[in-house]
């Protein structure tokens, strides 16, 4: 799973970011392969939902051409136990998510057919809570 090696606070405070909801200023752009997979709306996603994606890719590509993630879960998520009572603090980190935009580039692929990597990343935007479009080099969001 994807997480953060070292941060240097254990607990964040989960605001709700109006910016999240805006078209993605950075990594909105095909950096590394020749296709690409673009979120097209704003929502969290968790470490084991990218871990999930990632595999369903590789195994749908038989492990040909290579994968980019341009995301990644930097965010702890806590959460207070079951049937514990208010107050006592917060609680502690359950797990990791990576805030997405709408355009934001979460995968890139190349090495690959069009049509393999077409199929591998539709399969790869169904593990994923948002909803998701497949790009190709030189095509404008």
């Amino acid at each position: 799973m994807l997480s953060p090696k070292r941060i240097k606070f254990r607990k964040k405070q989960r605001r709700i970011n109006r910016t999240l909801g805006r078209r993605a200023t950075r990594n909105n752009s095909l950096a590394f392969g020749e296709y690409g997979l673009v979120a097209l709306e704003a929502k969290w996603i968790t470490n084991r939902q990218i871990e999930a994606a990632r595999i369903a890719m590789t195994r749908h590509i038989k492990r040909g051409g290579k994968v980019w993630i341009r995301v990644f879960p930097d965010i702890p998520y806590t959460k207070k136990p079951a049937e514990t009572r208010m107050g006592k603090g917060k609680g502690n980190p359950e797990y990791w998510v990576a805030a997405v935009r709408p355009g934001e580039i979460m995968f890139e692929l190349s090495g690959v057919s069009p049509e393999l990597a077409e199929s591998a990343m539709l399969l790869a935007g169904t593990k994923l809570p948002v909803k998701t479009r497949f790009i190709e080099r030189g095509e404008i969001l």
